[in-house]
């Protein structure tokens, strides 16, 4: 089903079995909602909303400048649109960007968050890392080739796109974290190098009362790596 937000087609599936709690599931970026899909195998009791954040999968490609803030009241206007009263919150990656502020904008409606490999805390730069950002800026100053700079992420993006991306990335949100009140299930592959485990461990430091949940030879996708640890994890949580 298509939902128009600020002139951008957002593409969504929303499964409403009955009035109780619904489930959202929020991609990591440069995915769509196709990568958390499973979950439906395994929680088909449950209402459940999928949306694919724009510019990816079937919505709309010309964001303009989006940042975090946008995409979570986008969410938050979706659920208004299908009457959604009360939600559990599933995010991974830049999902969980998106989660951790819904949760903190929607205090009364969020009920349960799970972050899987979530970013938005804010990273640990190496010397190494500000060397390579100096060579960058020299290099684009003086004309140079310049291609090679930044993640797989950013390389695959149109130079419009790219500036959303980088404005996402720029956004920390370490200060949002001691607002969260929802029930909160942190989980992370211990092989992640995207969303380190020291990022895991920040969360569950600052969410209070929040559970960690820490799965072994998994990375960034460590409900594709792990699926059944994954899948009973979630399904001991969210009961």
């Amino acid at each position: 089903m298509i939902y128009c937000y600020r002139g951008v087609k957002i593409f969504y599936k929303f499964i409403n079995r009955n009035k109780q709690t619904t489930n959202i599931y929020l991609h990591g970026w440069g995915t769509d909602m196709s990568s958390l899909l499973f979950c439906e195998e395994y929680f088909n009791e449950q209402n459940s909303l999928y949306v694919d954040f724009p510019p990816f999968g079937r919505s709309g490609k010309n964001i303009g400048e989006w940042s975090v803030f946008t995409y979570a009241n986008m969410i938050i206007s979706l659920c208004e649109h299908l009457k959604i009263e009360t939600f559990n919150l599933i995010g991974h990656s830049f999902g969980g960007r998106i989660a951790i502020i819904v949760a903190t904008l929607c205090i009364k409606q969020a009920k349960q968050l799970i972050l899987i490999d979530n970013a938005g805390v804010k990273p640990k730069r190496s010397f190494c890392y500000y060397i390579k950002i100096a060579r960058y800026k020299i290099r684009k100053r003086f004309g140079l080739d310049i291609s090679r700079f930044g993640s797989e992420d950013y390389k695959r993006l149109s130079t419009e796109h790219r500036k959303v991306f980088i404005n996402i990335v720029s956004t920390h949100l370490d200060d949002f974290l001691p607002l969260i009140k929802a029930k909160t299930l942190i989980v992370f592959g211990k092989n992640d190098t995207t969303t380190p485990i020291y990022m895991a461990k920040r969360c569950k430091k600052l969410i209070k009362d929040s559970q960690l949940q820490i799965l072994d030879d998994a990375g960034h996708f460590c409900f594709d790596d792990k699926r059944i640890e994954f899948v009973t994890t979630l399904r001991n949580f969210l009961k």
